[in-house]
């Protein structure tokens, strides 16, 4: 299952659901910082996808996407 967007990522994260977490790099640093700590937190790890179009894509959505959890 995947989660697209900052809210689904956390609630994925805090429910144990995520397996992985996918950032793109030019989200902006108040969205990913908190993440990437959560991510560490949780020993889940976090795959960089450079552009938010790319990770959108990846995601099977038309618009950009600032992460992305598997």
């Amino acid at each position: 299952m995947r989660y697209v967007g900052l809210k689904q990522v956390q609630k994925s994260i805090k429910e144990k659901n995520a397996k992985k977490v996918y950032i793109a790099k030019d989200a902006e640093s108040r969205i990913t910082e908190e993440l990437i700590k959560k991510c560490q937190d949780n020993n889940i790890p976090i795959v960089y996808v450079e552009t938010m179009t790319e990770l959108g894509k990846k995601a099977g959505i038309d618009v950009g996407a600032s992460c992305m959890a598997e």
